[in-house]
């Protein structure tokens, strides 16, 4: 897991949540929003969510939406890959 750089995260009553740190975002529905930060794999899930700020390059996202859960993974990527260092028995146990 990559460490390094600011990584803020904020909800707002369940409605807006903010973040710093963002790398990429791998796909966005009004369901579920996944995205790579500089602490690991980040999945948001909710009901009629919507990006509504994206900056990559200073890494914040803004999201509005109810917002139902979020759940940082270990060893996924938003980019469709794997991430680096899991080795083949702690893949196959997943």
């Amino acid at each position: 897991m990559e460490q390094y750089g600011k990584h803020i995260l904020s909800i707002e009553g369940r409605k807006k949540l903010t973040l710093e740190g963002v790398h990429h975002v791998g796909s966005f529905d009004e369901q579920e929003i996944t995205l790579d930060t500089n602490m690991g794999f980040l999945q948001l899930k909710g009901e009629g969510m919507h990006i509504t700020h994206l900056n990559l390059d200073q890494g914040s996202l803004v999201v509005e939406g109810v917002i139902n859960g979020l759940e940082y993974v270990e060893g996924r990527s938003a980019k469709g890959t794997k991430a680096r260092g899991k080795g083949f028995i702690n893949r196959l146990l997943k």
